[in-house]
């Protein structure tokens, strides 16, 4: 199975790309967005959203990490697709997913569902600005509020010629709830189109992969929230590892400290680690009752406290 590890605006960084791709055997990263509007963006916008680009566009085990662009004009987004392949990305992934308000006010994400044929000049205009070796993908999702357009978008992307197509089996409007997913219309996709298709979507363990797989017939998978609920979702969902201890994620976190308040994203640390939190709680009992002392405080240094704290704990109970 192809594996592929998405993008979460503000979660998925490169430092936690770095991390889960040490412990898993991902094939592919897609990175944050990469915001676009009326300009070719300097070189270090890219070299901060995405320093694996210094390294030959791979994270330090190895896997490839694709730039994400996000944006509505054709001509600036073809720039800027050709700068970040120039600058060694392998690949250009196009963000028209992402259901913010915040990015769907100003024509970015997923409010461009409703303009398939918008889609298509972006897609065909990022794919004429790039070597043709340099692959070419879109994130989208079935449809702004009704899933039946995935049909025409899967064909607007497809038609501008770009080699691959992610599908979250969701409209917009449907959010992230889990009883709104369609894997389904994938399938129907699938069926009807010549495009490589990744499916995306309420996928949290082993069996929901192969479930997400079997139902879909995709090309391949993606997972983004459930990669941060359960560290090594990866791998239990590639070769059906058991799931990770929590002694192995308090490890994690700890290392995931180190890496944030080193780097140039300290003071966004705290912010950091309680998102993470957040989804770990869905996975472990343990980090629910931690989360309670963590999201008191404001600064690294406590927090780390804490996780250093509950690490000694169980380091206690287990002599």
């Amino acid at each position: 199975m192809r594996l592929i590890l998405g993008p979460m605006e503000g979660v998925l960084d490169h430092l936690m790309r770095e991390m889960l791709t040490e412990i898993n055997d991902y094939d592919l990263c897609v990175t944050e967005f990469i915001r676009v509007i009326d300009q070719c963006l300097p070189k270090s916008v890219f070299y901060r959203l995405c320093p694996e680009l210094l390294q030959g566009g791979k994270t330090l085990s190895g896997t490839p990490v694709r730039v994400q662009l996000l944006g509505q004009d054709p001509d600036w987004m073809a720039e800027n697709a050709h700068l970040a392949a120039s600058l060694g990305s392998p690949g250009i992934d196009i963000n028209f997913g992402c259901p913010a308000k915040s990015v769907n006010k100003s024509r970015g994400g997923a409010v461009l569902l409703q303009e398939p044929e918008l889609m298509y000049q972006i897609v065909k205009a990022v794919r004429d600005a790039v070597d043709p070796r340099v692959p070419v993908s879109a994130k989208v999702r079935l449809g702004w509020d009704d899933p039946g357009h995935c049909f025409e978008i899967t064909d607007a992307v497809s038609q501008a010629k770009a080699d691959e197509i992610t599908i979250h089996a969701r409209t917009k409007t449907d959010g992230y709830k889990a009883e709104a997913i369609k894997w389904d219309y994938i399938r129907q996709v699938k069926k009807a189109s010549q495009i490589s298709i990744v499916a995306n979507g309420e996928v949290w363990n082993h069996a929901d992969g192969q479930e997400c797989m079997e139902t879909t017939q995709a090309d391949a998978l993606m997972v983004c929230r459930g990669a941060l609920n359960l560290p090594n979702l990866g791998n239990v969902v590639k070769y059906n590892h058991p799931h990770m201890g929590w002694e192995t994620v308090l490890d994690l976190l700890l290392k995931y400290s180190g890496y944030e308040i080193k780097g140039d994203k300290g003071l966004y640390y705290p912010n950091r680690v309680k998102q993470w939190f957040a989804y770990l709680r869905h996975e472990y009992p343990q980090a629910k009752a931690l989360f309670a002392d963590v999201r008191r405080h404001n600064k690294a240094a406590p927090i780390v406290d804490v996780l250093q704290s509950a690490k000694a704990q169980l380091l206690r109970q287990a002599s």
